[in-house]
């Protein structure tokens, strides 16, 4: 099963591959984490994307298409794959048909978690942290039960992320829609897209994507 996986920041894209990666053995290729192990460890791709990195250049479709083939290459035939931050473009989701065909696999599914953005503001602007264990809170969907105290561990300080604010929230939806806009009627036009509600409880989601990866 390879499928590539959808959703802005905060529609909990992250919390759904996780759940893929535990209980069906999926593997999570995200663009960015494996632009940096391929750099880490040196492999050709890696070795070329870390030269034009170092040249404050950004990373060519060819040298990220080349780190997507060495990752299915490492991977045994029957491993299903989670595609994450990569199609990005018309031109990096021909390169993808071509990777896959040359390794005898197929795009299953293209699955994209729909949020409403005023609600993923909300969402996303109302989280803190304790600062002390890190137990993780919601203004409005999961206060701490005594006011300013952790429920967890007792302590009284706690923190947000620093780009956990409105502008940012937004921006980060407009950069996606941007990113998606060219290769969503691509996949819709092969029957491959379904939509389902990222504002639902994550069980509930993650029963929906089960259910489309039964068909």
């Amino acid at each position: 099963m390879n499928i590539i996986l959808l959703g802005p920041p905060g529609a909990g894209k992250g919390t759904q591959a996780e759940r893929l990666v535990a209980e069906r053995g999926m593997v999570q290729l995200s663009t960015g984490d494996m632009l940096r192990a391929a750099v880490a460890a040196g492999t050709p791709t890696g070795l070329k994307a870390k030269t034009v990195m170092e040249a404050g250049e950004l990373v060519s479709d060819e040298i990220v298409s080349g780190i997507i083939g060495e990752k299915l290459d490492m991977l045994s035939a029957d491993t299903g794959v989670i595609f994450d931050g990569y199609p990005r473009t018309a031109a990096q989701a021909d390169a993808l048909d071509t990777l896959l065909a040359a390794r005898r696999r197929t795009l299953d599914h293209v699955i994209e978690l729909v949020v409403d953005e005023d609600a993923l503001v909300e969402r996303i602007t109302g989280r803190f942290t304790c600062a002390k264990c890190g137990a993780g809170y919601h203004v409005r969907f999961k206060p701490t039960q005594v006011a300013g105290v952790c429920d967890a561990c007792g302590a009284t300080e706690f923190k947000r992320r620093p780009d956990d604010n409105e502008a940012t929230v937004r921006t980060r939806m407009a950069e996606y829609r941007a990113k998606t806009a060219p290769i969503l009627p691509i996949y819709e036009a092969r029957g491959l897209v379904s939509k389902i509600d990222g504002m639902a409880d994550m069980d509930v989601v993650a029963g929906e994507i089960s259910a489309i990866l039964a068909r």
